[in-house]
This record gives structure tokens, sequence and C-alpha cells, in this order.
């Protein structure tokens, strides 16, 4: 049986008022549209309990106690990974004995959801430390400081795979129909490497990296392209190049070559993918790139470079113009990763 529509507060005083004025119960109902039960009903539940708000309704009274409540609450909240069975097991030890979903709603009502684990960088405590140093140190710096950085990194796009996904809408029993499918391959159809930068004035160039890179590899994708997207996006002089600390990047050879070629860089510390904005382009790229479908890698690599290019520029100031704001949240987070 359908649930039908509660009446609004207006709507039931407004049928005590006409009662009360003599009007009948089907007069009241023609008048405002609703059934005479329904005015009845409302009628004797006024002339019983003198209001027309909802009474407190009768129900099953709850398996778990407040009690118990907050001992699983306070459990979860100390070690996330504690799984249903082992709440069930604690109290059940405690005399109370429920069902796991039992235990799934009483958590959600208390705001915790069971969500898988996101993978992340492991932090050891040298890392943690040098993520907040760096974090303390350039806090206060001004805007302009870091509109004048080039920001870079390296990232694989698969043809088919993961960054393919899409939510589609879709009736019951439709979910193989080749509108609502991705089509995928064994071993995911191939993928690309691409290394690419930008700053606060937009996308700097994007590369495919045909080849496993290696420290001269790095080198020469740097000659031929850092100071062509300097140039191209207009950088002020005593700009400075940011890259992560991949054995690549931090090579003997790769750091003499930055210095004689006068490149000032941005010291930067392991393990902190979440600290660098250019991850907010990949993702916009590859969102972009999984919406046109490509099918062989030659329009993989075709399509990256296209949408990377229609990237607008002032996506790219946002991302520079909250990176204070992203420094606080690793400050406040005690420098484990946090959300950009």
């Amino acid at each position: 049986m359908a649930k039908t529509k509660e009446l609004s507060k207006d709507t039931r005083n407004k049928i005590v008022d006409l009662h009360q004025v003599g009007k009948t119960e089907s007069a009241i109902g023609k008048q405002l549209g609703l059934k005479k039960s329904t005015v009845g009903a409302i009628i004797r539940k006024w002339k019983t309990y003198k209001t027309t708000d909802n009474l407190p309704r009768s129900g099953a009274p709850r398996k778990i106690s407040p009690r118990g409540v907050k001992m699983i609450t306070r459990t979860v909240s100390k070690n996330p990974r504690t799984t249903r069975g082992d709440l069930v097991n604690d109290l059940q030890r405690a005399g109370t004995k429920v069902t796991k979903p039992t235990i799934s709603n009483t958590l959600r009502r208390q705001g915790l959801k069971s969500c898988s684990a996101r993978r992340v960088p492991l932090l050891k405590p040298v890392h943690v430390q040098a993520r907040l140093k760096f974090a303390r140190e350039h806090l206060d710096d001004p805007d302009e400081d870091w509109e004048n950085v080039i920001w870079s990194d390296e990232t694989k796009i698969e043809l088919f795979g993961k960054n393919s996904t899409r939510r589609v809408w879709r009736t019951k029993n439709a979910e193989l129909h080749p509108k609502n499918t991705i089509p995928t391959v064994k071993h995911g159809g191939g993928n690309i490497m691409l290394w690419g930068c930008f700053s606060a004035k937009g996308p700097g160039r994007l590369i495919r990296v045909k080849e496993r890179m290696n420290g001269a590899m790095y080198r020469e994708i740097l000659s031929e392209n850092l100071r062509p997207s300097a140039r191209a996006l207009k950088m002020k002089r005593g700009w400075v190049f940011q890259h992560d600390n991949d054995p690549k990047h931090t090579a003997r050879a790769t750091k003499e070559w930055l210095r004689k070629k006068h490149f000032k860089v941005l010291e930067w510390p392991s393990q902190s993918p979440d600290l660098n904005p250019i991850e907010n382009l990949w993702r916009e790229l590859k969102v972009r790139v999984s919406q046109q479908q490509p099918q062989n890698i030659t329009a993989l690599e075709e399509i990256c470079m296209e949408e990377w290019a229609k990237i607008p520029a002032t996506v790219c100031e946002n991302l520079v113009k909250t990176y204070r704001k992203h420094l606080t949240s690793v400050i406040a987070n005690k420098g484990y990763i946090t959300k950009y």
C-alpha cells in the first residue's frame, strides 16, 4: 500500500477552524479537496488531544541501548577497521544480541558509513615531519609566489579501465545494453605515459613518453619542453620549477643539469602527491578523455593532447589560488595525506 502524503500543519488547523464554525466533515472535505475520512480523523484527534501536532509514534525499542551505541561508536572511532562481526561479538559479550544489519543501521544514525579505504602513499614519521615543515614554512608565502611556480608531473592514462568509469541512467535489466556499458579488454588494452606542466596562467606542454623513462630521457624532456612552456605561459623572471622526489628527478646528473641551466627548483617533501595541484589537472584530463571513449592508443594520445589544450586557464588559476588553504589542511591533518 502506497504511503499517503502527510497534511501540512496549516491544513490540519484549517480543518479544525472550519469544524468549529459548524461545517460538516463532508463540506470541509469538498472545500479542501480531502477525503471525508481524513477530515474526520483530524477532528477526532483534535477532540481527544486538543492539538493537531504529530504525536509520538509507538514502535519497537532500539535493540542497542544508548550505552551500547556509545560503546560501538567509540570502538570504530579508535579503530575504523573494526568489522561488524567484531562489534556483534562485543555486544554479545555485554549481553546484547544483534545482527550485522542492526550494527550498520545504528552506526549510520551516528553519521558513520562503511566505505572502501582509500589507498595513499606510505608515510613514515620522517615523511610526516617533512610535510609539516614544508606546509608551515610556506603557509604565509604571498599568492604571487605560487603564481610564479611551474608545476610538473607524470601520469599514466589507460585506454580501457578504471579511468573510463562512468555512471549511466538506465532502466531495470538494461545494464548490458551497449548504450549502458563501457568496453573493456584483457590487461586494460594498453596505456600511455604523459609528462606535463602548468602554472596559474594555464596548461604548459604535454608530451607522451614512449619509452621507459630514465634520468637521461627526463633531462631531455625538460630541455625540450620546460623553458618553452615558461615562455608560452609568460612566466615572470625568477620563476620556480616544481617536481617531486622521483629518483630520476633527484639524480646527481639531473640536479647538476638544472643548476647549469639556472633553473630555480622548489624543495619538495617526499611522498606528497597531494601537495601538487597538477594531480587535479590529471583528474580533469582523465574525465575529459573517458567521455570521448577512444578506441585505440593513437586516438587516446590525440584526445589527451586536444583535451589538455582545452582546459581553461581559470581552472589552473583557481588551483593555485587555493594552495594556501590546502597547506592549512595539511597542518590541520598533522602532516598526513589530505584531499586537495
